[in-house]
């Protein structure tokens, strides 16, 4: 419909149109001058591709981009630890430990992308309007499951995340110190942890296309150039491969590996940036594929090259030679931890807002707000800088449950009964097992991870980390130099 000769129309907010008479109204037969029309089309080119712009690098919510995220926080600094735990466990154990892992990791994610969904669909039939909110892990489990897994979730989220984002800036350092050792990694961990706090600008999950697409290049090309530069150098002299021989070395290992396969602690986060999210349980299967492509080669390689030499050296970078390539490496991994570190310490500043009364606030003042989040990182990272006995200390006695046990009682709970079965918002697949092999696989995983990774890891990561401690000292200005 045109408005009427002298009329302006407005849309007002519930979508009615509203005239307004305009008492200068010029004619519509009058032809614009021609300085005007080219005026209104650069304006409208600028506009297209500004708009355009926007869209490649800033908007994203695609399948792809969530691949990019699911893959960027799933695998980073984990590559330089993993021939750390081959030289703990073996090449037969690591590889088992790897394939085993990834397999229940796809699993618990699944249940809970099932269990966000749910969330979702019953929650927007109640008429919440998502659109500034952010869903987030202990708000589902508290709605489906009860209040007490809302403060059990929390606790276990908020370390788990808390100690991956510190875990980052820790291997920054340790990276930094390899190309340029006149800093010791106490100094380089100081100035990353500076610039770490740069990713409160990002305001959500959904703004990081440009940087997860980075985050996937750096670690393919670090695997890759460690799987190569290994197999060129050939093995060492004398070189030795006895692991295992140690049980706490052993299980010290298998829970770095557990933590490896333990990033969907954000998928919440990641699923609720999607525009359809109920694919993610095809992303995060294609993100777990790729990501032993990348893991597993270049730690065979890594320890059938360089073998005990490694138990010294939980960054597989200290005993490659110099090279450009090692160099490239080397910016590559500070780049991905960068992003990394955006992607973990994202949770944590959504949770921190929704506790200030601020989640749907302006954006400069969530900024301002996310700070403090980003400064208590920091100075835990300069506090403990141990790199790989932190990464088995989280994957044993945080991940364990926060990814991988909670996960599976959580939808034990929610679908315990037929109806909920029946009504549920994610049907099953004929492929996947029945209600009772359900429980029964969740079941499975529930004790295996409570031995294996919480049981034997915890105890073995603890006692690692002590040994670290009464070597190094805390706030220890080179740890492994």
């Amino acid at each position: 419909m045109v408005a009427s000769l002298g009329q302006e129309d407005f849309r007002s907010g519930d979508g009615r149109i509203e005239v307004v008479q305009d008492s200068k109204a010029v004619h519509l037969e009058r032809p614009l001058e021609r300085s005007n029309m080219k005026s209104v089309d650069v304006d409208t080119r600028d506009y297209q591709i500004a708009s355009l712009w926007k869209r490649l690098i800033w908007h994203g919510g695609s399948v792809y981009d969530a691949w990019f995220n699911a893959v960027s926080a799933q695998v980073g600094q984990v590559i330089l630890s993993m021939p750390y735990s081959f030289s703990q466990m073996g090449f037969g154990f690591g590889v088992f430990f790897q394939a085993f892992y990834a397999a229940i990791g796809c699993w618990t994610c699944y249940l809970l992308a099932c269990l966000y969904l749910e969330y979702r669909s019953r929650k927007e039939k109640e008429g919440v309007n998502f659109k500034r909110h952010v869903i987030q892990y202990h708000e589902v489990l508290g709605y489906l499951v009860g209040s007490w897994a809302k403060y059990i979730s929390l606790f276990f989220n908020i370390m788990c995340m808390g100690a991956v984002a510190v875990v980052q800036i820790i291997a920054c350092a340790s990276n930094a110190y390899y190309l340029n050792s006149n800093l010791d990694k106490r100094q380089w961990a100081l100035i990353f942890g500076a610039v770490s706090t740069l990713t409160v600008l990002l305001p959500s999950i959904h703004n990081f296309r440009i940087w997860s697409i980075l985050g996937v290049i750096t670690t393919t090309y670090t695997a890759w150039y460690m799987l190569i530069a290994s197999l060129a150098h050939g093995q060492i002299p004398n070189v030795k491969h006895s692991a295992p021989n140690s049980l706490e070395k052993f299980f010290t290992g298998t829970t770095n590996i557990l933590f490896a396969f333990g990033g969907h602690s954000i998928t919440i986060e990641i699923m609720h940036a999607m525009w359809k999210p109920v694919k993610y349980k095809y992303v995060y299967v294609l993100n777990c594929l790729y990501v032993l492509t990348i893991t597993m080669p270049h730690s065979v390689a890594v320890y059938w090259a360089y073998g005990d030499e490694l138990l010294q050296h939980s960054n597989a970078f200290a005993v490659l030679p110099k090279s450009a390539f090692r160099n490239i490496g080397l910016v590559f991994m500070i780049v991905h931890q960068a992003v990394a570190f955006g992607l973990y310490i994202m949770p944590l500043n959504f949770m921190w807002e929704k506790l200030l009364g601020i989640h749907q606030s302006i954006y400069i003042l969530r900024v301002i707000a996310r700070i403090p989040v980003a400064l208590l990182l920091w100075f835990l990272a300069l506090l403990l800088p141990f790199f790989g006995p932190l990464n088995s200390l989280i994957g044993s006695f945080i991940m364990s449950f926060s990814v991988y046990i909670i996960p599976c009682i959580a939808y034990l709970i929610t679908f315990k009964t037929k109806e909920s079965r029946e009504n549920a918002a994610e049907k099953h697949g004929a492929w996947l097992p029945g209600p009772r092999g359900i429980i029964q696989l969740n079941v499975f995983i529930i004790v295996l991870i409570l031995i294996l990774g919480f049981g034997f890891g915890s105890w073995a990561s603890i006692t690692n980390l002590v040994n670290q401690i009464k070597t190094f000292g805390v706030f220890g200005k080179c740890f492994q130099c």
